[in-house]
């Protein structure tokens, strides 16, 4: 049907990714995923195969070719773009990588994911995002704006970036009527939390972790007309941990 809505999402394949996939495929939308992985047949979205773009969005010079790829998917139209993806090296036995012992070769692979490959998504995509008045959601962090105990120093300070580029978007895209907005989440029960965040979650207001349905769902709002002139905000989907 030619006005089905489409998404493109990186990091797709598991937690807030995944959950968002299933929230917008419920409702109707094509779902173009990206990520490291190539798909995964149990992954339980219909046409999810030939709507997946295999992509290490480490490589700028691979980032920028897939863009060519995704622009021959999707018509001239995208409803919306998330910038998802993201990546939180640990050192030795999982340790916190600070700004004392992160290496420079670490420094850049973290930016390249989780901050470049969304200029580079969202600049190369501007056209069809234009034409469809779309939206833009960048996922950062809590980390992005208190040092956290388990989130390393590259990782926060990706997040505050992508935070600080969120706001450049909404002023640089309004005028194409694309709304430019962020989320960030807390403690999420997905893969990448670490041993040791129920100390954390015992110390929040709602005392319990977050669902990744639940960060979908403000996606989602994000990505729908309910929210039709909220741009440049950053949302905290965090059950008040940033109190």
């Amino acid at each position: 049907m030619s006005d089905q809505k489409t998404i493109v999402l990186t990091g797709a394949s598991r937690g807030i990714g995944h959950a968002t996939v299933k929230r917008f495929s419920s409702e109707g939308w094509r779902v173009l995923t990206c990520s490291r992985q190539p798909f995964d047949p149990r992954c339980p979205w219909p046409g999810g195969e030939e709507n997946h773009i295999q992509l290490d969005l480490a490589d700028p010079s691979k980032t920028i070719a897939a863009i060519e790829t995704i622009k021959g998917k999707i018509n001239g139209r995208l409803h919306a773009l998330v910038n998802n993806a993201g990546i939180s090296p640990k050192g030795d036995g999982g340790k916190r990588l600070s700004t004392l012992d992160t290496d420079l070769r670490t420094w850049g692979h973290v930016f390249h994911v989780n901050f470049f490959s969304s200029v580079i998504m969202a600049r190369g995509l501007k056209d069809e995002l234009a034409a469809a008045k779309g939206s833009i959601v960048n996922v950062t962090s809590i980390a992005g704006v208190r040092v956290h105990p388990f989130a390393g120093a590259a990782y926060a300070t990706s997040k505050a970036a992508l935070a600080a580029l969120t706001r450049e978007m909404a002023h640089d895209f309004g005028p194409l009527g694309v709304r430019v907005n962020a989320i960030a989440p807390g403690e999420v029960e997905t893969a990448i939390l670490s041993p040791g965040t129920d100390k954390i979650v015992e110390k929040l207001p709602l005392q319990r972790l977050g669902q990744p349905n639940e960060v979908a769902d403000v996606i989602w709002f994000l990505c729908s007309d309910q929210s039709s002139y909220i741009s440049g905000a950053e949302i905290e989907v965090n059950g008040a941990q940033h109190v």
